[in-house]
């Protein structure tokens, strides 16, 4: 007898596995946004300002957008941990703003910023490489 609803299938390991390292990698960038907000908030003078960038904007509303950002992506990361379906194109969303955010947040913490995008990329690898079949 058919109650309309879709039997239950089940999901691979690798699934699961993807999904999980999207989530927790979602977290970690999302409190990193933070963090790196909350300097650019707390403390102008921990980042060196060069003249003559073309996307040259206030620290103050870089932090914002840091803490923000970074709020988002962490907040979606606990959804993915948690199963959730939206999470998934919200994360690929929120991770490829995080890289555009921190290329254009290049000439103030160069190194970082590198290694922020590449975590952004992974993260997209992660929620986009997820299958539940």
């Amino acid at each position: 007898m058919s109650d309309g609803t879709r039997p239950a299938q089940d999901v691979s390991g690798w699934a699961v596995g993807i999904a999980v390292f999207a989530g927790t990698l979602m977290i970690v960038l999302g409190v990193f946004h933070a963090i790196q907000g909350l300097v650019a908030l707390l403390n102008d003078d921990f980042y060196v300002q060069l003249p003559n960038y073309t996307f040259e904007y206030d620290l103050t509303s870089w932090g914002w957008i840091h803490l923000i950002l970074g709020a988002l992506i962490a907040v979606a990361g606990f959804a993915v941990l948690g199963g959730a379906v939206w999470a998934r194109a919200v994360g690929i969303a929120l991770a490829g703003l995080s890289a555009i955010a921190n290329f254009l947040w290049l000439p103030y913490y160069p190194v970082w910023s590198v290694v922020a995008i590449g975590l952004a990329v992974a993260t997209i690898w992660g929620l986009a490489m997820y299958r539940s079949s």
